[in-house]
């Protein structure tokens, strides 16, 4: 049996990940405001940007830019990349080190069709060659660690990580997180987590595991089955960063933090409204957005923008279900605060 990770974490060159916890890149999740909350919150001993696309980047699409964003209380902080030219990925890679990430993660993952169909993300997988050239040009690129996201293969045929993850290593990849299942799987069934102590004994660099770690007791079963170095943690996370905190717990040791008030649940989903209004304006607060010629139109974006994660706020109370169409239709943090702040009344109202 492998040995278990120890609780003050692991290094990534000269970053220490300590607690060995790493919250997922997420897109459509994992931005600027959903990271704050959660390092306030689960103090995760590192955190990813979204995935950032390479040619959108080498295009000067200011809206991947924007992805790109970092706040010193967030780190450290990876910003991960994704394409299939070397040349591309190389430069998208010294733009993320100058604009302030503490590593870059080369994308091999994602098996979206949007995503694969250009010869990216998953679909390297296939193409082990041009895998190896993207992490080699990428390391030669920067001077902060690279590390590499992969999936188990393609699809069942073939166990492609461990031989993958070897070159990667040799072209001087930091570090290797595994997804326990196949790109063709995207996130059906139970992932494998078999796939990860395999894993282990093809790589020397630090290894993490991913895939259905939703509770404290799932990673540290995960820690002590595989022997892997850290865990990943995305879903679970998903406008819940308590959960991520309780997950934090079980890999430390820590006591497990008390579980929020519906009351605390329905003030940070206000604050995420009002952070990711203030990020879609370019701004740090949600007091300097509202002074902005543009406020009407970066609200409407950034509320639409979290549709599908302000309800996840106060999934399983009684009466949530029928606040989902209403929260998914806001428009405004005066709207969303005034359907919050009136489901609350209604918990608090006597019954009978």
């Amino acid at each position: 049996m492998p040995s278990v990770t120890r609780p003050d974490g692991f290094s990534i060159g000269p970053i220490r990940i300590d607690p060995p916890l790493l919250l997922a890149p997420m897109e459509d999740v994992s931005s600027l405001p959903f990271r704050l909350l959660a390092k306030r919150i689960a103090r995760p001993g590192l955190m990813f940007t979204e995935f950032v696309s390479a040619m959108a980047i080498h295009y000067g699409a200011q809206k991947t830019f924007k992805k790109m964003r970092i706040h010193p209380d967030e780190r450290p902080l990876g910003i991960q990349i994704f394409g299939g030219d070397p040349e591309i990925m190389a430069q998208t890679a010294r733009i993320a080190e100058e604009m302030g990430a503490d590593l870059v993660d080369i994308n091999m993952g994602c098996w979206v069709p949007k995503v694969c169909k250009t010869g990216s993300g998953a679909a390297l997988l296939k193409d082990p060659d041009t895998a190896a050239r993207i992490v080699d040009a990428v390391v030669r690129s920067v001077k902060v660690p690279v590390t590499v996201k992969v999936r188990a293969g393609w699809d069942w045929s073939l166990f492609a990580a461990p031989d993958l993850a070897r070159r990667f290593q040799d072209a001087g990849a930091q570090m290797i997180t595994l997804h326990a299942r196949f790109a063709k799987q995207g996130f059906e069934g139970e992932a494998n987590w078999d796939l990860i102590r395999a894993m282990r004994d093809a790589v020397r660099v630090p290894l993490v595991g991913n895939g259905d770690v939703k509770t404290a007791a799932d990673a540290r079963r995960m820690l002590d089955e595989t022997g892997c170095d850290g865990v990943m943690v995305g879903r679970a996370a998903i406008s819940n960063p308590w959960q991520l905190a309780q997950i934090r717990a079980g890999v430390t040791g820590e006591p497990a933090p008390a579980l929020p008030t519906i009351e605390e649940r329905v003030a940070v989903s206000i604050e995420h409204a009002e952070l990711q209004v203030a990020y879609e304006a370019g701004v740090e607060t949600f007091g300097e957005a509202r002074d902005r010629s543009d406020f009407a139109d970066a609200e409407v974006r950034a509320i639409r923008s979290l549709r599908g994660q302000l309800p996840l706020y106060i999934k399983g109370e009684v009466g949530a279900a029928q606040l989902r169409a209403r929260l998914t239709n806001a428009n405004t943090v005066d709207e969303v605060r005034e359907i919050l702040d009136g489901f609350l009344d209604s918990l608090r109202a006597p019954v009978g």
